[in-house]
């Protein structure tokens, strides 16, 4: 027995697993899977929630251990290895999430339907993210057990330190429990009862064109503490170069023609407002952005790739060459299962889009079996880089996206040259992208999990059935979390657009000839790229010849911006339509070029220049907290650390504004007045469906003026930023 106590950053000569190998506790228990795959369906459909309002997700293997602490406890005596068993499995809901919501929304912003595609959502979810464990198996020795001590996986790391404090009578459940309750009783009063507005916006009059606003939810400050104030910090100047230099810039000039709309735009420049600045010429230049910072990041780190390829090749060869039994800390699912595993998800992605094609997206044999094998070829090459980059900067900073660009433009470069330009090849290299994402993102997270375990002493085989089992069951989250927020969302704003039905401009398609709305038959087309329609969904009345509605989905919507499948759509359909603003796009290129130049990451700079400035804007202020929590505290027990009290807290404010913010859907939704067209009779007549319009309007009702004031709710954001960091400055206790 070793003198030295545990310790999971010991060097390698010297670590040991917390429980040794020859121990046999529980481990791989009903409790524990039922435990881990019900956090992995709630995780998940949070992480949806946010990450479309946000941008970006975060870890949640540190509240699951948390909360699995607790839990089990209650219901007797668990051990470490149980608890790690419900992390592993649980964390692989939010990981999916991320790849499919980076993704699959595009299918919406390239014209088609997402509300009847929850299977296909299902189904690419479940092969991306099993396509990622079984990646995984062959490189575990070498880039978790071989590479200690120079592959730190922070957060893998952190989540070891919590089971273990847990198992010597640490809690730090009661943390996370105060912000899931403060928090969800502030999203719950902020966006079910309406008592305060949730984005105060101030439009200066002295600077035309700029926008101040904040969007001012309990989960972007709880993931701008986490992310922690460089990053934040980092995003927020994205959105200050873009809505407070260019947006004003590009109205002082667009005023010298009053007139005349200029490309992209239909509308003349001094007739727009910030959004449609913004969504006309700043989301071009920030695609480019971004492109290019996930490019130059991929370029960085091709050494690393180069060699964990090399490496993992090299494992997997020395695996075959005869060795005695391994003991149980050393026991990964074999290689014949990776290998099986992988040729049936190549043959069932082929199946998929050969026999159950999306509607008018049909392709042929000979291109699925192509799409299925760049499949298997990019999902292996970026898996690797993904667990590469997470055991260096963690899964939360790892840049999925830009490897998934990476993918999109290496497939479209293909699909142009074979002259495969349709739309069903851009939903067919949609469908390689989203899988390579998925598969990516699960990595990242299988990397950690499998650290932790690494460091507390469990079975990796185990491990590697909870993900396969977690990432089965958040499946059927994700997609109908998905389809929830874009129905719940959805608008149908009168507008009145003059169309010739018969000779429509060029990028503009009639999709279905009997759209019924508020009973009333339209003609429903889409617009992606047109010179005179806007991108959107629009309602023409033939008894008019004019568009009279505009059907304003959910994602895409300021309330769920999708920002990263908006920007896949935009690379697909930009290279093979050829119709991409390229000056702009170049001129987000040349941006970032010049951030790196100054030594700055440019990749989270990217994305700020790209998302809304009210998303970074209150993330700002999460890291703004951390950063005067931890001033003068470098030395106190937690500060700076992924385990801090104010990170657990954190994490609490991001589930609560997950949860009571679907719950805000789920309540807009049982308010249709067309309820009674999709939902059986006897569910209507138990529930009183549809309930009232204003049912829940508690502040339009009884403080209809209070309701109103932007300055309310600032003062109840800063307020709930005040007991951040009063949580964050309180040691953790130990029990």
């Amino acid at each position: 027995m070793a003198t030295k106590p545990w310790s999971s950053t010991a060097p390698p000569g010297e670590f040991r697993p917390f429980v040794d190998a020859g121990e046999n506790l529980r481990e791989f228990s009903l409790r524990a899977v039922v435990l881990g795959a019900l956090f992995g369906i709630l995780f998940g459909a949070v992480s949806v929630y946010v990450g479309l309002r946000a941008g970006l997700t975060v870890s949640a293997s540190i509240p699951i251990a948390v909360l699995s602490i607790s839990i089990l406890r209650a219901f007797g005596r668990s051990t470490i290895l149980e608890n790690n068993i419900v992390q592993t499995t649980g964390s692989a809901g939010e990981s999916a999430a991320a790849g499919v919501i980076f993704t699959m929304p595009a299918l919406i912003f390239l014209g088609y339907s997402l509300n009847t595609e929850y299977w296909r959502i299902f189904f690419l979810a479940l092969l991306g993210g099993t396509l990622g464990v079984l990646f995984m198996i062959p490189l575990r020795r070498q880039l978790i057990v071989k590479e200690h001590g120079n592959l730190t996986f922070p957060e893998g790391t952190a989540c070891a330190d919590v089971l273990v404090a847990g198992e010597r009578g640490g809690s730090f459940a009661g943390r996370v429990f105060w912000g899931l309750g403060l928090g969800g009783v502030y999203t719950f009063c902020m966006n079910t009862l309406g008592m305060w507005p949730t984005q105060p916006d101030y439009q200066p009059k002295w600077l035309p064109g700029a926008s101040m606003r904040c969007t001012i939810t309990s989960e972007y400050l709880g993931v701008g503490y986490i992310i922690g104030p460089r990053v934040a910090g980092t995003l927020f100047a994205g959105g200050v170069i873009s809505w407070l230099v260019m947006m004003p810039a590009i109205r002082f000039f667009g005023s010298l023609a009053p007139g005349v709309a200029l490309y992209p735009s239909t509308i003349p420049i001094p007739q727009m407002s910030p959004d449609q600045l913004w969504g006309t010429y700043i989301r071009p230049m920030g695609a480019g952005a971004v492109a290019a910072s996930g490019l130059i990041t991929l370029i960085k780190t091709m050494p690393t790739i180069l060699a964990a390829l090399t490496a993992g090749l090299k494992d997997v060869r020395a695996k075959h060459a005869a060795m005695p039994a391994a003991s149980r800390t050393e026991r990964d699912l074999s290689m014949r299962v990776v290998i099986v595993g992988s040729v049936v998800i190549m043959a069932m992605i082929w199946a998929l889009l050969r026999f159950k094609p999306i509607p008018g997206a049909q392709s042929g044999a000979f291109a699925n079996l192509i799409a299925a094998f760049f499949i298997i070829v990019f999902g292996f090459l970026f898996v690797t880089v993904a667990s590469r980059i997470s055991g260096l900067i963690g899964n939360s900073s790892n840049p999925i996206s830009g490897m998934t660009i990476a993918t999109l433009m290496a497939t479209c470069a293909v699909f142009l040259v074979v002259h495969w330009t349709a739309n069903s090849y851009a939903v067919l290299a949609l469908t390689i992208g989203g899988v390579v994402c998925i598969a990516a993102a699960i990595a990242g997270a299988t990397s950690q999990d499998l650290k932790t375990g690494y460091l507390v002493g469990a079975t990796p085989a185990k491990q590697q059935i909870g993900l396969i089992i977690g990432v089965l069951v958040s499946s059927f989250a994700i997609g109908g979390t998905l389809i929830l927020m874009n129905v719940g969302l959805a608008q149908y704003k009168p507008i009145q657009i003059a169309l010739d039905i018969n000779q429509l401009p060029t990028g503009v398609e009639k999709q279905q000839d009997n759209y019924t709305h508020e009973g009333k038959t339209y003609v429903l087309v889409n617009a992606i790229g047109s010179g005179e329609i806007p991108d959107g969904k629009y309602l023409y009345d033939p008894a008019t010849r004019q568009i009279e509605v505009q059907w304003e989905q959910g994602i895409g919507s300021a309330k769920a911006a999708a920002p990263q499948a908006r920007l896949m759509a935009t690379v697909i359909s930009g290279i093979l339509n050829r119709r991409l603003p390229w000056r702009l796009v170049f001129l987000g290129v040349f941006l970032v070029i010049a951030i790196e130049i100054l030594g700055v990451r440019s990749l989270p700079f990217a994305v700020g220049s790209y998302i809304s400035i009210g998303t970074t804007m209150a993330m700002f202020a999460g890291g703004l907290v951390r950063w005067l929590a931890e001033r003068g505290a470098e030395k106190k027990e937690g500060a700076g650390s992924e385990v801090s009290p104010g990170s657990l807290y954190s994490s609490g404010l991001i589930a609560a504004g997950g949860v009571f913010g679907l719950l805000a859907i789920v309540i807009n939704l049982l308010q249709d007045q067309e309820l009674s067209e999709h939902l059986p009779h006897w569910l209507i007549r138990t529930l009183h469906l549809p309930w009232p319009t204003g049912m829940f309007a508690f502040g339009q009702t009884f403080m209809p003026q209070l309701s109103q004031k932007m300055g309310l709710g600032v003062f109840l954001f800063v307020a709930l930023a005040i007991t951040l960091f009063v949580s964050a400055r309180k040691k953790l206790k130990r029990s």
